[in-house]
């Protein structure tokens, strides 16, 4: 009798790690469902943070499992949560950066901490209901799209089983941009079910398994903490440094409350009147000044950055490549070419000057549908 392949399930409660779980049944693994508790209503922050909805998703996600037949369990990461995510959202926003935390949450629980659970309960497999793929890149050399010589030659399209990551099926809501950071050496153990579906096929496959989550609405918000807005939540832990808000020529137009609170490229949340729209360009540490600017004012747009701390999920890849990337979420991918440096770091030079570069922000590297890497904008 062969023995069923064991894999343990990140279940939040919500509709796409619910099929995640329903769909490896089907596929015949051996499943456990698991629970991650990292932030709770004793480790909100301020009177306006008490209920961070942790008990109602583990509910939603115990109901699934015991329809589904699985063992559930629950598991308490909020220190580790605290000290890698959480911290470095504060720490990089106290240095005026914008961070991404569900990168780090990526990197650092669900495929780091969560590996670990899975070793422990002697689990071959991890998956989540993230909208990825992972794939071998021997399946994918009659399909690829090479974007330019220096890319078409390189190792990083081995003769071997070197597992990658694929773009989503669902283009609306491919997550790879969220996945960059995380250790390439567990990619052979990581099943992402739902990559090959649409968000509208995973709702009818919940509504036929009779599952109570089909409906329920996408999480949003910082991971793992909820629906809060941003600037509100950091300003638990960072004063208010009040300045002005100056134009790019020096016209004072208003007032902030204290430019950490404020990104690159931002327009909403700025107070100013007269009609006209601002765009964020520019925070002046010193002076206490945020610079806006209108939207085609060329400030606001850079065709070269620098990044740091590049994590690679391809093996062997030149010094320079000419791929694609992204900056923000959803973005469409813009052609770029792409010097490595020593350190973990490297120059991207863009086709087309690029909107809003935002230091601590990713960029993530694409090759047609497969994502290469990662970094941080310096």
């Amino acid at each position: 009798m062969t023995r069923k392949k064991k894999v343990l399930v990140g279940m939040s409660g919500g509709v796409d790690s619910s099929v995640s779980a329903a769909l490896l049944l089907e596929q015949g693994y051996e499943v456990i469902g698991a629970f991650m508790k990292n932030w709770s209503e004793n480790e909100c922050e301020g009177p306006e943070f008490k209920e961070c909805g942790w008990k109602i998703e583990r509910r939603d996600a115990a109901r699934v499992a015991a329809k589904l037949g699985i063992p559930f369990l629950t598991f308490d990461f909020e220190k580790e949560y605290r000290r890698d995510v959480i911290e470095y959202l504060f720490r990089e926003s106290s240095a005026g950066r914008t961070p991404n935390p569900d990168v780090m949450c990526n990197k650092f629980i669900k495929f780091d901490r969560f590996v670990r659970e899975a070793d422990r309960l002697g689990c071959g497999y991890v998956a989540t209901g993230h909208y990825a793929r992972i794939a071998t890149f021997p399946s994918l050399r009659s399909k690829r799209r090479n974007l330019g010589k220096e890319i078409a030659s390189v190792a990083a399209l081995p003769r071997n089983d070197k597992k990658c990551v694929l773009a989503g099926k669902d283009s609306n809501k491919d997550q790879t941009y969220f996945l960059w950071a995380i250790d390439k050496k567990i990619l052979p153990r990581i099943i992402f079910p739902v990559g090959e579906m649409t968000k509208p096929e995973v709702r009818a496959k919940a509504r036929k398994l009779g599952l109570d989550v089909a409906e329920k609405k996408d999480s949003v918000g910082i991971c793992f903490v909820g629906e809060v807005e941003m600037r509100e939540f950091l300003k638990t832990r960072i004063k208010e440094d009040p300045g002005k808000i100056v134009t790019s020529d020096g016209k004072i137009v208003g007032e902030h409350s204290g430019i950490n609170f404020f990104t690159i490229g931002q327009r909403h949340g700025l107070n100013i009147g007269g009609g006209n729209p601002y765009y964020v360009v520019e925070k002046r540490e010193k002076t206490k000044e945020l610079v806006v600017t209108s939207n085609y004012h060329p400030s606001l747009y850079k065709d070269e950055l620098e990044i740091e701390q590049i994590n690679l999920l391809v093996e062997s890849l030149p010094k320079k490549i000419k791929c694609e990337a992204r900056i923000r979420y959803r973005q469409p991918l813009q052609s770029c070419a792409v010097t490595f440096l020593p350190q973990k770091k490297a120059v991207v030079k863009f086709d087309k000057p690029q909107r809003a570069v935002t230091s601590g922000q990713s960029i993530v590297f694409y090759d047609g549908e497969v994502m290469l890497g990662g970094g941080i904008i310096e």
